[in-house]
């Protein structure tokens, strides 16, 4: 079974959302649901998969992906286009980029990735299992 879902605190719930709106459709996910403390996306078409939660904390401080706790998050699509389109279109939208697109052949071959940091400081990878 998929894992049901993961929930990400940010500190800033409409900046997140401006950019997950953009990016979560190009990673094959829609809006499940949206609140004034929270928004959601789920697997598109109703496919089965993670559903992906964000809430705003008034909390403030830099994440780190090297403290304890999340480290990052990879979104499988399914091209090697779709990982160059998804990192270019987060680095328009203000997230940095940690690593370009290029081949991982330490995981397997045809391991197709990129990295970025997003708006919040998570690392998210985007990554294609294809040759």
């Amino acid at each position: 079974m998929p894992l049901g879902h993961l929930g990400l605190n940010v500190s800033s719930l409409p900046r997140a959302k401006a950019f997950y709106d953009v990016l979560m459709p190009m990673l094959e996910y829609e809006p499940f649901f949206s609140a004034d403390t929270e928004f959601s996306y789920r697997p598109a078409d109703g496919k089965p998969g993670t559903y992906v939660f964000f809430y705003g904390e008034p909390m403030t401080g830099e994440y780190s992906r090297t403290l304890p706790g999340l480290q990052h998050l990879a979104f499988i699509v399914r091209t090697r286009d779709a990982v160059h389109e998804v990192y270019t279109r987060a680095l328009d939208l203000g997230a940095e980029s940690e690593i370009e697109p290029r081949e991982f052949p330490e995981y397997h071959p045809g391991y197709y990735a990129a990295f970025v940091k997003d708006v919040n400081g998570f690392t998210l990878e985007v990554v294609c299992h294809k040759a």
